[in-house]
């Protein structure tokens, strides 16, 4: 379980990305892709690479409050070459009001080449439950 990330979020969990820093409106993120997150051309898909970027930037906006939930307005992501290996995320929050975060960010290869860069707003939200109870499975 994912704890670093201030909340469980399953499908973080499942594609195995990991927390490097999160801190004061930057965030890094790593993420090996699994053989099973490539697309026809064995790299990895750009939804995989898209989602790895939403979090990124997700991460950047609440790292200055990080009690504070933060989902998705909209997102362009541009992607400029095929991401291959062990992928690294660096978002930034680059302006915030009260209600929103916009943030940009880019990610690289392990071979330090910008495969694709992200920008996105997000509203922020209040979470009526604690992050480790937001996706607990009944057992009844």
């Amino acid at each position: 379980m994912q704890e670093s990330f201030g909340a469980y979020i399953p499908f973080v969990d499942h594609l195995g990305f990991e927390m490097v820093f999160f801190e004061d409106g930057y965030s890094e993120l790593r993420y090996t892709p699994e053989p099973e997150h490539m697309n026809s051309f064995n790299v990895t898909h750009g939804g995989a690479v898209m989602t790895f970027l939403d979090v990124t930037l997700a991460s950047a906006a609440r790292s200055v409050d990080k009690g504070m939930g933060a989902v998705t307005i909209e997102m362009k992501t541009s992607f400029m070459q095929p991401a291959k290996g062990v992928l690294t995320g660096k978002g930034r929050l680059m302006h915030r009001t009260g209600s929103m975060a916009f943030c940009e960010g880019t990610l690289v290869d392990d071979q330090g080449r910008v495969c694709a860069h992200a920008t996105a707003t997000f509203k922020y939200l209040k979470r009526d439950v604690a992050p480790t109870e937001l996706h607990e499975v009944s057992t009844d």
